[in-house]
């Protein structure tokens, strides 16, 4: 059988810390952004890891 090909898009998207958890960038921070809040913008800056429920679908387009 051949292999698993990756998602592009996916790898794109997310990485792998160090202790084999998904990372990923928080959404709503790219446009209309003068209507938001500072404190809710600087929230939105760090990257934070993929819920529980998701992590089976997004380790499986990654070909983890």
């Amino acid at each position: 059988m051949p292999k698993m090909k990756t998602h592009r898009a996916a790898a794109k998207r997310f990485g792998k810390t160090g202790s084999g958890k998904i990372k990923r960038r928080k959404a709503y921070k790219s446009h209309i952004l003068a209507k938001k809040s500072r404190k809710r913008k600087r929230g939105l800056r760090k990257a934070t890891l993929v819920a529980a429920s998701d992590m089976t679908r997004v380790k499986r387009m990654l070909g983890l």
